[in-house]
């Protein structure tokens, strides 16, 4: 089965040099038919040493060529949103600037501090970092309604600097339930990212345990993105992905196009 990644990075992300023409031959190579890509905006980023906004304008200039040049791939524009307080109208404005086929809304950075850079473990104790970033996408999910699905909802495992890097769904049952809920009402999904085993964790982004509790909860709107920033981690481990899916009960996978959802079995 052939999916279509749904977390894919390219030159015009801050962290990203790999060409949009290389992630479409790559994935010409993987026998698809459909790129996604989702670069990264996150307005007001803490770091003076890299920046997460795009040039639209020129964004889509050189999609508009691609398309041309590779006629035969269905190109898709998606997005990767860094909410922080305040932002609302901003990315509203970005968002209702361009015909965006997918939202990713995601929390890298919050009220000043950075998340890769350990910040939210600043004066608190593992758990409570951890607590301090379900808290932020509980906050961002009551005040931010324009997006598709919360990417790599436990990604802050990968940060701190601690010997054991889990996170425990009894734990945390409180505020997790809170927020699954909360994304199921509000109709909007979640994505299993495959990044985490490239981060050499034990698990991909969420745990199998936030997944089944999603599952549990009534959670169906799930895509799969490997979050790929070179081209070899494109559509990287999607086959254990939907193993673990279909282990846990999903027999559908979602896709969009034009901010609507399409369900896939799988």
């Amino acid at each position: 089965m052939k999916i279509t990644d749904h977390h894919v990075h390219t030159e015009f992300s801050g962290d990203c040099s790999t060409p949009m023409d290389g992630i479409i031959n790559r994935a010409a190579q993987l026998g698809l038919k459909e790129v996604m890509f989702t670069d990264h905006v996150d307005f007001d980023y803490p770091s003076v040493d890299i920046c997460f906004e795009v040039d639209y304008k020129k964004y889509i200039e050189v999609l508009e060529k691609l398309a041309i040049q590779y006629s035969e791939m269905d190109i898709l524009v998606g997005i990767e949103v860094g909410y922080q307080p305040g932002l609302n109208e901003r990315i509203n404005e970005l968002l209702n600037s361009y015909d965006f086929d997918f939202v990713i809304c995601s929390i890298h950075a919050w009220n000043g501090a950075e998340l890769d850079k350990g910040d939210l473990f600043k004066g608190r104790s593992q758990e409570e970092g951890y607590r301090a970033y379900f808290k932020s996408i509980k906050y961002t999910i009551e005040n931010f309604d324009n997006f598709d699905v919360i990417g790599h909802l436990d990604f802050i495992v990968r940060y701190g600097d601690f010997e054991n890097k889990t996170i425990r769904y009894e734990d945390y049952k409180d505020i997790l339930d809170e927020i699954l809920s909360m994304i199921i009402k509000k109709g909007k999904g979640i994505e299993l990212n495959t990044s985490g085993l490239r981060y050499k964790l034990s698990s991909m982004h969420p745990s199998p345990e936030i997944l089944r509790r999603y599952f549990e909860l009534g959670g169906k709107i799930i895509t799969l993105g490997s979050d790929a920033h070179v081209l070899k981690d494109l559509y990287a481990d999607f086959d254990k992905a939907i193993v673990q899916l279909k282990e846990i009960g999903f027999s559908e996978i979602t896709t969009y196009k034009n901010r609507k959802l399409n369900f896939i079995k799988i």
